[in-house]
C-alpha cells in the first residue's frame, strides 16, 4: 500500500512545527504518513496545490499568507470555513477540493481541555478584527458566553465582522459589542473573564495600549502567539491574570485537521507536554 501524503503550505514555512505534530499524532495510532513542508511562491499557491494533487497528496494545511486563497480555491466549504472566510485545512478527493477551518475549535478546545476554563456565561474580550479574530468568532459564540466584545483600531472593521455573526449570536443568546483600545482605558466595573489577543503585535514585540484593569485574578489572558513572552502576556501576568500562549491552539487545530483526514481523534495532552 502507498503511504498517505499530506503537507503544510506557506511562505515562509521553515519554522512550521506541523510535520512534527502530525507525525506525533500518527504514531499514537501506529500509522505511517508522509507530511511535508512546502514553500509556495507568493504568486504560486494554486499551482502548488495542483502539483500536490497530481503527486497524490490527500490534503494540506495552509498557513500565512494563503488562507484566503485557500478559501477561494475550495469547491466545498464547511460551515466554520464559511464563517471564518478563510481556510487552513484542504482535503483532496476525486479532483474536488474541500476547505475547512480548524483555528477556532483549536482555540476553544485548548481553553476548555487544557486550561479548565468554561466559556459559557463569561465576558470575553477579543483583541483584533483581522483574519485570526474572524476565524475564532463562531466557535466562541457557540460556547454561549454572556458577551463577546471586540476591540480594534478600526471600529468600522470590527462592526463589519460582528455584523457577519449577528444571526449566530442571536441564536446562542450572546451579546456582541465593539470598543476601541482608547475606550478600554475608561473605568471598568470588573475585569473580563477571558481576554484573547488575536492581533499580530506579539510578532514585533509591540505593546498594546491596554489598561491593567482589564485583567483580574480570575482572568484567562490568552495570546495566540506561541514560543515567546509577548508584551501582552507580560502585562497580564503583572496584573495577576492566568496567562497562556497559543501552543495548545496550534496543536488542537492540528488535531482537528488530523481527525478530518483520518477519522481519528488524537490525544493532544502528551504532544503539548512534549513541545513545552
Amino acid at each position: 500500500m502507498s503511504v498517505e501524503k499530506y503537507a503544510v503550505i506557506g511562505h515562509p514555512i521553515a519554522h512550521s512545527k506541523s510535520p512534527l505534530i502530525h507525525q506525533a499524532f500518527a504514531q499514537q495510532f501506529g500509522k505511517t504518513i508522509v507530511y511535508d513542508k512546502v514553500l509556495a511562491p507568493l504568486d504560486g499557491f494554486l499551482a502548488t496545490v495542483q502539483e500536490l494533487q497530481q503527486q497524490g497528496y490527500l490534503g494540506a494545511n495552509v498557513t500565512v499568507p494563503f488562507k484566503f486563497e485557500a478559501f477561494d480555491l475550495s469547491q466545498t466549504l464547511s460551515e466554520r470555513a464559511q464563517a471564518a472566510g478563510a481556510v487552513n485545512t484542504l482535503s483532496f478527493s476525486q479532483a474536488q477540493i474541500q476547505g475547512d477551518n480548524t483555528d477556532g475549535c483549536g482555540l476553544v478546545n485548548d481553553i476548555l481541555k487544557h486550561h479548565q476554563t468554561a466559556l459559557a456565561a463569561k465576558r470575553i474580550l477579543l483583541l483584533g478584527a483581522g483574519g485570526a479574530a474572524q476565524g475564532v468568532m463562531l466557535p466562541l459564540i457557540a460556547q454561549r458566553p454572556a458577551q463577546v466584545t471586540v476591540a480594534n483600531r478600526s471600529q468600522d472593521k470590527a462592526q463589519a465582522m460582528l455584523k457577519k455573526f449577528a444571526t449566530e449570536a442571536q441564536q446562542f443568546d450572546v451579546s456582541l459589542a465593539v470598543t476601541s483600545f482608547t475606550d478600554l482605558n475608561a473605568p471598568l466595573n470588573e475585569p473580563y473573564d477571558v481576554v484573547i489577543n488575536a492581533t499580530s503585535a506579539g510578532l514585533t514585540d509591540t505593546p498594546l495600549s491596554l489598561s491593567s484593569q482589564l485583567f483580574g485574578a480570575h482572568t484567562l489572558a490568552y495570546d495566540m502567539m506561541y514560543g515567546r513572552e509577548t508584551p501582552f502576556m507580560q502585562q497580564a501576568r503583572l496584573a495577576g491574570a492566568k496567562v497562556v500562549d497559543g501552543l495548545g491552539m496550534l496543536i488542537e487545530q492540528a488535531a482537528e485537521a488530523f481527525f478530518i483526514w483520518h477519522g481519528l481523534r488524537p490525544d493532544t495532552a502528551p504532544v503539548i507536554q512534549a513541545f513545552r
